[in-house]
């Protein structure tokens, strides 16, 4: 049972694991204070070897912690576990996120994050090699799928001079990972704004074959669609992802795995029902193929046969047929990814397909759209309104979309 604060600041538990990065964690600290939060330190045994807890004490809003023996309270990690609002780890090194993901319970900061029905933000940072290495990278997909936010390492100068990837996301980044989490968890309240509701997500980029090695496809990692799902879910919807990714998915999400645009229209069509009743919610963020091969040949095309002949052949508009079929007050959200003339193009999209919302971005932006952990939107209503978000995580787009559905389906 979570503890009642009642008006307070939100409370935040800051993890420091034993990284060079850790000392990166001084200005996370600094910044969640400065944003007005309660920072709870505790750092492993080892993290005291790359910065001193009297840093933490003089920067915090209590004395950081180290073990579960220490200070007046006789259970601290139950304490912080359950006061916490948000369990955030900068530096997560490889051996927090192994322990974390098999659940072991060794020191405080371990302990709590088993204590804890908080949402846990992990923010790994790491030398290359080990950030690469599959048991890291399983161990990530055990905990997203246990509901864990991961803000992604950078690319960038590591240390001992090497340059790759596993650098810590910059604080700005993580503090911007905490503060979306808390909108997100005021948003939807002890049941959720979308509790009782039923949301369709698709997400990523069909896949149209050429041969049984070539296909048509285009950049979308799934990242945004994925975003939308794990938001729904976290407002309390039930929700059905059909994607065409492997990335991880959180558990209490039904997960609809597919290939081709064909194969992603009949998953949308046996959940959406021949009248609309399946769903009160369609959100169409996956980037389908506008054209596939009209036939598919049964064995590899060879260069030494010279330049194949493909022709192409439309693709099924999926999110027209959907509206076509719709029932009163159900929501459909489409998206348009474009290069030039962003809100013209999709506000004729918004027309020609029948639906509640178009989610235009210009793909062309840095930082914008396909693969990137970032996005910048424009949300155009059937009403004429347009809402901007500019350049933020896609978990704060994921938000921002779904803020204009709930209001959608409450005037309804």
């Amino acid at each position: 049972m979570a503890v009642q604060r009642g008006t307070e600041p939100p409370f935040v538990v800051l993890g420091v694991g034993a990284g060079i990065a850790a000392y990166k964690a001084v200005e996370v600290c600094r910044r969640l204070v400065d944003a007005g939060m309660h920072v709870a330190p505790v750092l492993t045994e080892q993290a005291q070897r790359f910065v001193g807890r009297t840093t933490f004490d003089a920067l915090a809003s209590e004395p950081a912690r180290v073990s579960v023996w220490e200070g007046d309270a006789p259970i601290a990690h139950t304490r912080l576990g359950q006061l916490a609002d948000v369990v955030v780890v900068a530096p997560a090194t490889a051996d927090v996120l192994g322990r974390a993901a098999a659940g072991l319970a060794d020191d405080l900061l371990t302990t709590t994050l088993v204590a804890t029905r908080a949402v846990v933000v992990l923010c790994p940072a790491m030398h290359t090699e080990m950030w690469e290495h599959p048991a890291v990278q399983d161990n990530l997909a055990v905990l997203r799928r246990r509901g864990a936010v991961v803000v992604p390492p950078e690319t960038g100068r590591l240390a001992g001079g090497d340059v790759g990837a596993g650098r810590l996301a910059d604080p700005e980044r993580i503090v911007d990972a905490v503060v979306q989490v808390l909108a997100s968890r005021a948003r939807s309240g002890p049941a959720g704004d979308l509790a009782g509701r039923r949301v369709l997500v698709t997400a990523g980029g069909t896949r149209e074959p050429i041969d049984p090695v070539r296909v048509i496809t285009n950049r979308s990692s799934g990242k945004q669609g994925h975003a939308v799902a794990e938001a729904a879910r976290r407002r309390g919807a039930e929700v059905v992802l059909v994607t065409t990714t492997s990335l991880p998915v959180p558990a209490g999400i039904e997960v609809v795995r597919v290939e081709t645009a064909a194969e992603l229209e009949t998953a949308v069509a046996d959940r959406v029902g021949a009248d609309g009743e399946g769903v009160d919610v369609v959100v169409m963020a996956a980037a389908v193929a506008d054209f596939r091969p009209v036939a598919t040949a049964s064995s590899k095309l060879h260069k030494v046969d010279g330049p194949p002949s493909i022709v192409l052949e439309p693709t099924p508009d999926i999110l027209t047929g959907v509206a076509s079929r719709r029932r009163p007050g159900q929501v459909l959200v489409g998206f348009a990814a474009e290069t030039d003339d962003l809100v013209e193009r999709a506000r004729a999209k918004l027309v020609a397909k029948g639906v509640d919302l178009v989610v235009a971005n210009d793909v062309s932006a840095p930082g914008v759209g396909f693969d990137h952990d970032t996005n910048a939107v424009s949300i155009l209503g059937a009403d004429g309104t347009v809402t901007e978000v500019p350049l933020t995580s896609k978990g704060a787009v994921a938000d921002a979309i779904l803020d204009r559905v709930v209001a959608l389906l409450a005037s309804r």
